[in-house]
């Protein structure tokens, strides 16, 4: 699990199920995109989002939402997908993009930059280019990724 920001985590589906962990980073929200986890006091959204394939505008304005309102309610928000690369990334560059007007190339370095392992599989960055309507060539996050 990395800080993105201070209200703002990426992880992976094992740092879902660490009580231990949650608690020391003081973690009161999760998206959660690999499978539904419960802990006790701990809001959650599961979206079932396929690895490896666009992300619809439905799953994705629901969990941008759901980090937003979590934000707004002074919860600390972990984003968690299987390995936390893929998923959980794309998210956390559409709440930063929302939250701090950064472009996507910007969001993107930001939370790659805080969490080395991040790289958006193609179907899912173009999903995001989409729902925004801001073509970034995917070889941009290739090059930022140092592929």
């Amino acid at each position: 699990m990395d800080e993105i920001r201070p209200w703002l985590y990426v992880g992976r589906y094992r740092d879902t199920l660490d009580t231990y962990y949650l608690e020391a980073k003081s973690i009161h929200a999760m998206l959660q995109l690999a499978e539904s986890v419960e802990q006790p006091g701990i809001v959650s959204l599961y979206l079932p989002v396929r690895d490896l394939a666009p992300i619809s505008s439905d799953m994705l304005r629901q969990g941008i939402d759901f980090i937003r309102e979590q934000k707004k309610l002074g919860n600390t928000i972990l984003v968690a997908c299987g390995a936390g690369v893929n998923r959980s990334s794309i998210y956390c560059v559409a709440a930063l993009k929302e939250e701090e007007g950064l472009s996507l190339l910007d969001a993107y370095k930001e939370v790659k930059r805080n969490h080395p392992e991040a790289l958006p599989h193609e179907p899912a960055w173009e999903s995001l280019c989409d729902y925004y309507n801001d073509p970034v060539p995917y070889l941009d996050v290739m090059r930022l990724a140092g592929q």
